[in-house]
């Protein structure tokens, strides 16, 4: 079934081109169905790669999706313009009043900066408190689901040695989990963060459980009660070639960063 996106979204011409079923606005309005209502917040700097992912996702559900996404009012964005989202996005004001069945926090390059320093993090919070009664289910993805973690539960965020960067094995911790329903015992996802949270810090919370784990890159997914929050601290939706796509990036800013594990055939980039 198709996701209702603006017909001009630049995402939609990628997603058509992959067979995912997109409707337009004008064709949407001639439906009678009540399609769920999905929020997103993106924070990622390229917010149209971020659209495309978390987009191509989202068109494998079976009911008529619409999409709404959110701009930070509180934020002046480098890598997009402020046409482009005046265009595309919403601010916080224009939705605050009403409801949706679940919203998407995305992560963003800020890891390495303390929560309350983040330019945007007041607005987010205002965000965050406002789900709790106007979202039926809260999705966090890597940096966002760490700041979830803190600003829900007092979560702490740790700086690891180097960055986490790579595709692991994770544990499915709890067969009976009905978000991992349909998973393998071992699955693979994505990491790409400077940071981590601690399975010992979130099994002090009662109300939160860790549901799936990784030997090599830690806390894989949490899920609240009823499944009401749930956080993701690595990058399901990333595309095969978005870790080299960092890589390449660092390195030209002199990073020196480390090739991502499990990732290119051999440890070899031109493979």
């Amino acid at each position: 079934m198709p996701i209702k996106v603006p017909d001009d979204l630049p995402a939609v011409s990628a997603l058509e081109s992959e067979n995912i079923f997109i409707i337009t606005e004008k064709r949407a309005v001639q439906q009678d169905i009540r399609p769920l209502r999905i929020l997103i917040v993106n924070l990622m700097p390229t917010k149209v790669d971020t659209e495309i992912q978390l987009l191509r996702l989202l068109g494998n559900t079976p009911v008529q999706t619409d999409i709404f996404f959110l701009q930070m009012a509180t934020h002046n964005s480098k890598n997009t313009s402020q046409e482009y989202l005046d265009k595309f996005y919403h601010t916080f004001d224009e939705v605050r009043h009403q409801k949706f069945d679940g919203l998407i926090i995305t992560g963003a390059p800020v890891e390495n900066i303390e929560f309350e320093d983040v330019d945007y993090w007041e607005e987010l919070c205002e965000i965050m408190e406002w789900s709790k009664k106007n979202v039926f289910s809260t999705f966090h993805i890597c940096w966002g689901a760490q700041a979830g973690l803190y600003y829900h539960y007092g979560i702490p965020k740790y700086p690891l040695e180097k960055k986490m960067s790579g595709i692991f094995e994770h544990y499915v911790l709890n067969e009976q989990e009905p978000l991992l329903r349909g998973f393998d015992d071992v699955f693979d996802m994505p990491h790409s963060r400077h940071t981590e949270v601690r399975y010992g810090d979130i099994c002090t919370v009662l109300r939160l459980h860790v549901v799936a784990a990784s030997d090599a890159a830690g806390v894989g997914v949490v899920v609240s009660e009823r499944c009401g929050q749930v956080f993701v601290l690595g990058h399901a939706e990333y595309d095969k070639g978005t870790l080299s796509g960092e890589y390449e990036r660092d390195l030209k800013r002199g990073m020196e960063p480390e090739l991502p594990q499990n990732y290119f055939p051999d440890d070899d980039t031109h493979n």
